[in-house]
């Protein structure tokens, strides 16, 4: 296969790179880079976090030099990061790469951030800590069940898909129903204009190839330090396995296992966990039938997304330029 650059190219928008953890994205949007000036946009809810490297399997000091990259690194991880931020970012980001003369390029396997994108956000409230604090004090005397009760008496759709014991998911939804005096259910269906930006889509066709990988990832973060860095955040004393970055996978069984002191069963439970991760993220693709999808296992996985890359670029061009019957000067 056979590929070009493209040379003094006018971008008219984003395109995006999805996939299941593991699977190749990062080294895809590297290739890239190499053919076309990109700038990456992270797709990625544990990457925003400074501090987690080694379980986020975050880019290299040396990749992250070679091209652009952007939301990696832009909170702590006692601070929490939504949906409805990541598009406000992304779009904003997306607009100031392309006036530079640049391709955005957002890369990830968050599936909340895409479909947030490519549908439209809910107008949800943002987040009230000090009302987080009193649900939490709250849930303390009475139980998660007594909260969730209270949720079926104010939003019985949203309380009726969760299970009793779902804290995080009860706390928001009743947080959403106070500060906005309406249900969840109800603002899910008011959503904001999406956007129709092209997705490429690693994804593989053999379950075992990425299960392998997985495996094999995960016992290299074993190696790397991933213990001690989770014992060193755990160190600080203001962090707690709740904390949607605690919960990261990898993060919340190594936690568990520095609580327990059961280290032996650590890998069979983070390579289970990441497993899971990536089940449900290949449910979310599913859902983007516009996904252009290509096997993460083939060995020549990198050189089909470029190819891609330059057929989606090639065909906006062409859609961008004018009518050959409309006037518009000399040629």
């Amino acid at each position: 296969m056979k590929l070009t650059p493209i040379q003094k190219m006018q971008f008219t928008g984003p395109i995006c790179i999805a996939g299941p953890t593991g699977c190749g994205k990062t080294a895809a949007a590297l290739a890239a880079a190499e053919f076309l000036p990109v700038e990456i946009i992270s797709v990625d809810s544990a990457l925003v976090y400074r501090g987690m490297d080694i379980g986020t399997a975050k880019p290299t000091a040396a990749e992250l030099a070679a091209v652009p990259h952007h939301l990696i690194d832009i909170i702590d991880p006692l601070e929490s990061y939504s949906a409805a931020q990541f598009v406000a970012s992304a779009r904003q980001l997306a607009d100031e790469i392309l006036a530079r003369g640049k391709l955005p390029l957002l890369v990830g396997g968050t599936m909340l951030y895409f479909k947030a994108l490519f549908d439209g956000l809910s107008e949800m409230p943002q987040a009230d800590e000090d009302l987080r604090a009193e649900l939490d004090a709250k849930a303390a005397a009475q139980g998660w069940p007594a909260l969730h009760a209270e949720l079926a008496r104010l939003d019985p759709v949203t309380a009726a898909r969760l299970a009793p014991g779902d804290s995080q998911r009860i706390q928001r939804a009743l947080e959403v129903c106070i500060l906005s005096g309406r249900p969840m259910s109800e603002l899910h269906q008011v959503r904001s204009l999406g956007v129709d930006w092209p997705l490429i889509s690693l994804e593989p066709s053999d379950r075992g190839w990425l299960h392998a990988r997985l495996a094999k990832r995960f016992e290299q973060m074993l190696a790397d330090g991933l213990v001690d860095e989770v014992r060193a955040l755990k160190a600080r004393g203001d962090l707690n396995p709740e904390l949607p970055s605690m919960r990261c996978v990898g993060y919340r069984q190594t936690w568990e296992s520095l609580d327990s002191g059961d280290f032996k069963s650590l890998p069979e439970r983070g390579i289970a966990a990441t497993r899971q991760l990536a089940k449900r993220q290949m449910t979310w693709l599913r859902s983007m039938p516009q996904r252009q999808v290509i096997a993460c296992e083939d060995p020549q996985a990198q050189l089909h997304v470029l190819a891609a890359l330059q057929r989606l670029l090639r065909k906006s061009q062409t859609s961008a330029q004018p009518s050959a019957n409309a006037s518009h000067g000399p040629a």
